[in-house]
């Protein structure tokens, strides 16, 4: 069975967008755009909650326009990958994609079997509710140098700490420093 991934750019104060849900803070230069691009191409599947959806789904599919080969490549990787929508407002998804009602667990549960390899969380409001329930098996942080001061958090509140293991880091010239960790 392979791993649930948590995985996005992130502030040095750990917010993921800023309160009006930008994310142009974010510096995804050639190098950083490759890394997402390898990492997402070893992906069975990508699960999204609505908005995370809707952001991607508004510029990838037509992507190709993009004067960056690494965003092209991106692009392309992004319409391969079977992707599924945690929703309860969306009548229908597009591009690759099956919209879900059921409960997280309950869906993971069906996912698992039918996806062996490794599945990503896009969003952290989805990833929220992942990570309160213990299912998330690694978590890949971004971070970006720059501080938001408030925001959607990386990370939820919790009621207890979830112990972790560093396994790798990384910096990139753009100063974007790569943290990952899995579940001790």
């Amino acid at each position: 069975m392979g791993k649930l991934i948590y995985s996005l750019n992130v502030s040095l104060d750990g917010y993921v967008e800023t309160p009006d849900h930008r994310l142009d803070w974010a510096n995804v230069d050639d190098e950083l755009h490759q890394w997402f691009n390898d990492r997402a191409r070893e992906l069975d599947a990508s699960l999204y909650g609505r908005r995370m959806y809707e952001l991607m789904a508004d510029y990838w599919p037509t992507a190709d326009s993009d004067p960056s080969a690494t965003a092209r490549e991106f692009a392309q990787i992004w319409l391969a990958t079977p992707k599924i929508v945690f929703s309860s407002t969306l009548e229908h998804v597009d591009w690759n994609s099956r919209l879900v009602r059921g409960g997280i667990e309950e869906e993971l549960a069906r996912l698992r079997p039918e996806f062996a390899g490794d599945m990503d969380v896009g969003g952290a409001t989805l990833a929220a509710s992942f990570i309160r329930r213990g299912l998330i098996d690694e978590y890949r942080l971004l971070v970006h140098p720059v501080v938001l001061g408030s925001g959607t958090p990386f990370l939820p509140s919790l009621d207890s700490p979830i112990p972790l293991r560093l396994t790798e880091t990384r910096v990139f010239g753009s100063g974007v420093t790569y943290i990952g960790y899995t579940r001790a």
